[in-house]
């Protein structure tokens, strides 16, 4: 039919190619010459494959269909198959439309070229009986399918439930000395008892399968099982939309606070990358405590973190795990802002953080951020995942998601899928996209590519810029905090609770990071009691002044590191503290100690000690250093669109270069000579015009054309397209798709 299926083809309108390639864009990737490339393309067992791939569980049931029985046959298979269910009629219109919009069956229910090399063996059926009884009249015997009933009456019925276990497949099975020589005289063994009926065909010395004829006999002539014309019900539980949406956007909430705090929290103390690249386990159970969530859900966090970029590897060597400056001008957004662009770096990556922690096939463990967690379908599943919610006002069960998964792509299901899909519902649920298990108006806009941070803004609750301190040294913030108000109180105290309400705790560490940020004991009581809705308590104005007192009076600098002091009663302390004894000081002055040792080594071992000090530049300035002063540059994270289908102008341009090609090849079988007259010359504008009008309507043009080498070339075009400084277009003259810089486009004429 190759030569048939080329014509048919070739009759297709404009539309219906355009239909096929976007269905299909790998036909298009790159654009055939012709339609004969087209139809061979098609036909290659890695195309049709993947059409297959994308076919629903009842239309894939009628192109196996097909491969068994005769086109005319059809409808009473599938009705046979269905049992008459109501809408089979309408189905089987449906799906001979959409194989013949992906070319896989003409219009006369033809398979196309590979159709069934690929589908064979059809439904778990096994091989025809004239392939496994070559030049045998067993095959001629079974071909009838009353010869094939009084066979299969005749045997035991040990040897009955052996074929029915076979019949629904799989169709093959072992058995010791599959190729005995065996007659229904000397059959003993119900195995026996088929192999000498030919009821079974030894196709190895240890395997037998059961010819395709009987198991159609077996099945009274139904090629499935279970077939239905619509898809398996969605079930699950019922919830209040407007509950579910508000659930969904506190989880929203909270997921870019977690991953704003991971970033605040990298920035002051970075983890380091594995030799083999990724994050450590000892760092990721580490994020999972200082985020107050599992291990789980901190590697969710830091995976979308990575995939919006808003870390990297970065530092000396890219050795450390950095937020990014792109993720500066993230936190300076709106939070549903904020949310959107995590929320599309999740559903777009193509990594599967659920499996951090596990071990390979190899027994290596996997680890966050490392290349192992890349997944090719990860992308793709988590999309089709949310499509299926989205597609009910029920929170779906994960096993009525799962099959209805399995029934809109059978050919793609496995061991992984179950996995997948669980992964996807729950971290949908914590991302912000699903509330309750129901999809959420703006997880609904992220998945079909619209604006959904002006849906979800109404939802989130409003920041408050105030909190109630306690005399206990807490401060409860009622509700989120503003920005600023958040990151200064996230430096000032460390978070005890969370929930309704953050509780935070002041202490000597957490008011020492604030005066290392340059503050003052008078700036902080000042913030305090600006934010606070009671008097700051007298226990927490202690703390900050007697911290602050304390602070600065020892200063380090580096000779390779000194230490200063009014109080030389001071020194003499430290020098007589054995705990100093690393740091091997030596007196300079009664004020002075300089040290081998560093000065981030001496100002960690002091601090260790009790002592606050604080470092100096080489002038006796002190240092500032802020927290989020660590920054790296971000780095491209692969991102993957799932299902969405080629852009249509691509497309266009394709079936125009495509009718352009195939027109050359019919009314020009051998190359075209170059037209009379000098290579065209015209000024560049007037050159990209008269490209640009062919472009619109489809006609050839010649051109002039530099070379590599500077030669002057002419050649004959159909322009596709121009982008990015090139034009895409059918060269006549060398009857292939080619790319022409448009700068060496010396001119264009029209072709009389």
């Amino acid at each position: 039919m190759s030569d048939g299926f080329t014509e048919w083809l070739r009759s297709r309108s404009d539309e219906q190619l355009r239909v096929l390639a976007m269905s299909r864009p790998e036909l298009i990737t790159p654009v055939p010459a012709n339609v004969p490339g087209l139809a061979a393309r098609a036909g290659t067992p890695s195309a049709v494959g993947r059409a297959l791939d994308r076919l629903d569980g009842f239309t894939l049931a009628v192109a196996e269909t097909l491969v068994v029985f005769p086109p005319g046959e059809l409808s009473a298979a599938i009705h046979r198959a269905t049992e008459d269910a109501p809408g089979t009629d309408e189905a089987i219109t449906r799906a001979l439309a959409t194989l013949t919009e992906m070319a896989l069956v003409d219009d006369e229910r033809r398979l196309a070229p590979g159709v069934q090399e690929a589908l064979d063996p059809p439904a778990g059926l096994g091989q025809p009986a004239d392939r496994v009884f070559r030049h045998d009249e067993r095959a001629i015997t079974l071909a009838d399918p009353r010869a094939v009933r009084k066979l299969i009456a005749q045997v035991g019925p040990q040897a009955r439930a052996a074929l029915d276990e076979l019949a629904w497949g799989p169709p093959s099975g072992r058995v010791p000395n599959a190729r005995r020589e065996v007659s229904v005289e000397t059959a003993q063994s119900p195995i026996e008892q088929l192999l000498a009926r030919g009821l079974l065909a030894a196709i190895g010395d240890e395997t037998v399968t059961l010819p395709r004829e009987v198991g159609l006999v077996l099945r009274d002539d139904r090629l499935h099982r279970d077939l239905s014309p619509v898809p398996p019900p969605l079930e699950g539980a019922t919830r209040r939309a407007d509950l579910a949406s508000r659930t969904a956007a506190g989880q929203a909430f909270s997921f870019v606070r977690a991953v704003e705090e991971l970033c605040e929290i990298w920035s002051v103390d970075p983890p380091g990358v594995l030799r083999t690249g990724g994050l450590a386990i000892r760092d990721l159970r580490r994020a999972s405590q200082q985020l107050d969530v599992p291990e789980w859900t901190a590697a969710l966090v830091i995976e979308v973190a990575h995939a919006a970029g808003l870390i990297a590897a970065g530092g000396p060597a890219d050795a450390e795990w950095l937020p990014t400056l792109s993720y500066d001008l993230w936190r300076a957004r709106q939070t549903e802002d904020r949310w959107e662009a995590v929320a599309r770096a999740w559903l777009g990556l193509d990594r599967v953080p659920g499996l951090a922690g596990a071990r390979d096939d190899r027994d290596r463990l996997l680890n966050v951020l490392h290349p192992d967690l890349r997944r090719g379908a990860a992308a793709e599943i988590r999309r089709r995942v949310l499509t299926v919610v989205a597609a009910t006002e029920l929170a779906p069960s994960q096993e009525s998601v799962l099959a209805r998964l399995t029934w809109e792509r059978p050919r793609r299901r496995g061991a992984h899928l179950a996995r997948l899909t669980e992964f996807a519902l729950r971290e949908a649920e914590v991302v912000g996209l699903t509330g309750l298990g129901v999809m959420s108006p703006h997880g609904r806009a992220v998945l079909t590519g619209v604006k959904a941070a002006d849906l979800l803004a109404p939802l989130l609750p409003e920041p408050v810029d105030h909190v109630v301190l306690q005399a206990d040294l807490t401060a409860v913030a009622p509700g989120p905090l503003t920005g600023e108000l958040d990151r200064w109180l996230g430096l000032a105290a460390d978070v005890e609770s969370k929930g309704g309400a953050t509780v935070y705790r002041f202490s000597e560490g957490s008011i020492r990071r604030v005066l290392d940020v340059g503050q003052s004991a008078e700036e902080i009581l000042a913030m305090l009691a600006r934010h606070s809705t009671t008097p700051v308590p007298q226990p927490l104005s202690y703390l900050v002044t007697d911290v602050a007192r304390r602070h600065g009076r020892l200063r380090v600098g580096s000779a390779s590191s000194y230490l200063r002091c009014d109080d030389p009663a001071v020194l003499d302390e430290l020098l007589a503290d054995r705990r100093a004894g690393v740091l091997r000081m030596r007196r300079l002055a009664p004020t002075v100690l300089v040290s081998k040792a560093s000065r981030a080594t001496m100002l960690d071992s002091l601090r260790a000690m009790g002592y606050a000090p604080v470092a100096e530049s080489l002038e006796g300035d002190v240092l500032i250093t802020r927290a989020d002063a660590r920054r790296t540059e971000a780095q491209p994270v692969r991102q993957v669109n799932g299902l969405v289908a080629p852009e249509a102008e691509v497309v266009t341009a394709a079936i125009r270069a495509l009718r352009a090609g195939d027109h050359a090849l019919l009314s020009r079988p051998v190359p075209v000579g170059e037209p009379s007259g000098a290579v065209p010359r015209t000024p560049a504008t007037a050159t990209i015009s008269a490209l640009q009008e062919a472009i619109k309507q489809g006609s050839r043009v010649w051109i002039g054309y530099l070379d590599s080498q500077g030669q002057a070339t002419s050649r004959i075009l159909e322009p596709a397209r121009i982008e990015g400084g090139y034009l895409t277009a059918y060269d006549e003259t060398r009857a292939a798709i080619h790319r022409f810089v448009l700068h060496r486009i010396t001119g264009v004429a029209d072709v009389n």
